[in-house]
């Protein structure tokens, strides 16, 4: 296996061994989750469940909420805000900095990362460190993982061994689907809503990242109004099905089936279906290691090394 397979598929011996924080205390405060690339669309993911379990949350970049914080709250109600930040390696600058400037606000700041002891560690209130796979790369695979899982802890849900063997499974069943399905597409679309919204932006990322090729991601329903021109026989389409929601995307599905697209259903129809079994909100997390081996499969068919990806580094550190 190439160093970024071993970081996905031996990823769950680290989810089963991290330590999860404890809920969130519910009070009235505007949570603000934060993050820069991958780690902002976990923190779209983290702030949808947070606020379905009875917070007032909202994502937003980290390098937006450093630079204009009155965008996204009144300036009246800044100090009634909790700040999460999410950072892998806990250096990025944006999102040190707007910890930093929130903390210097007098808001509680949370920290999470999968680096002890980094510079976000230093600007949090409380921090969340969490030990990732070494053999991963520039790209995010395990540590994403873990962030999201964390996340979704501090808004209370259950995250066991169940819900790992569950991803274990999906990432199996994806790896079934010959990569020869897709290889030819040149247009890939990721469909989520809810909690699915930001690990479907996510998953646009990590093929665009791993195999540079054109990716968009969108909520199921926003498809129609506008994107949905670019749909062809060039197009594939990877829609996760939420519970509540499968019916109405299934009849997306369909529409972009007979439109020429490739469809892979993640949890229900499609050209190709890949079964999902976690309940509720916690299928974000049990696809997001599947998406990540969608990019490296569809890489690899393109003779891409997803270890060196064009233009990118481990860490973005800003000079002065």
């Amino acid at each position: 296996m190439t160093p970024t397979e071993c970081s996905i598929f031996e990823q769950f011996d680290y989810w089963n061994k991290a330590a999860m924080p404890s809920q969130l205390s519910v009070d009235k405060r505007q949570i603000i989750v934060i993050g820069c690339g991958t780690s902002y669309n976990l923190a779209l993911s983290v702030a949808a469940v947070l606020s379905a379990q009875g917070y007032r949350a909202a994502a937003v970049p980290a390098g937006e909420w450093l630079l204009r914080p009155t965008s996204y709250v009144p300036q009246s109600a800044l100090n009634n805000v909790q700040v999460i930040a999410l950072s892998r390696s806990g250096t990025t600058t944006e999102t040190v900095q707007a910890a930093a400037a929130s903390q210097a606000r007098g808001q509680h700041v949370t920290g999470i990362t999968c680096d002890p002891g980094s510079p976000l560690c230093a600007v949090s209130d409380v921090a969340f460190e969490y030990e990732t796979h070494p053999a991963e790369g520039i790209v995010m695979t395990a540590s994403a993982s873990l962030m999201l899982l964390a996340g979704f802890a501090l808004a209370g849900l259950k995250i066991d061994a169940a819900l790992s063997a569950q991803a274990a499974a999906t990432l199996k069943a994806l790896d079934a689907v010959p990569v020869s399905d897709y290889a030819d597409r040149t247009h890939f679309v990721f469909l989520g809503g809810g909690p699915n919204y930001g690990v479907a932006l996510e998953g646009a990322l990590k093929l665009q990242e791993m195999a540079i090729c054109f990716t968009q991601g969108f909520h199921p329903g926003e498809y129609r109004h506008g994107p949905i021109s670019l749909v062809d026989e060039r197009s594939a389409a990877i829609i996760l099905y939420h519970p509540d929601t499968a019916v109405q995307e299934a009849k997306l599905a369909q529409e972009l089936r007979d439109k020429g697209a490739f469809v892979v259903g993640m949890g229900g129809p499609g050209d190709v279906t890949v079964p999902m079994s976690a309940a509720g909100a916690l299928v974000a997390a049990e696809v997001l290691p599947a998406l990540q081996l969608l990019g490296e499969r569809y890489a690899a068919a393109r003779g891409i090394d997803t270890q060196t990806p064009r233009h990118l580094t481990k860490v973005v550190v800003l000079e002065d």
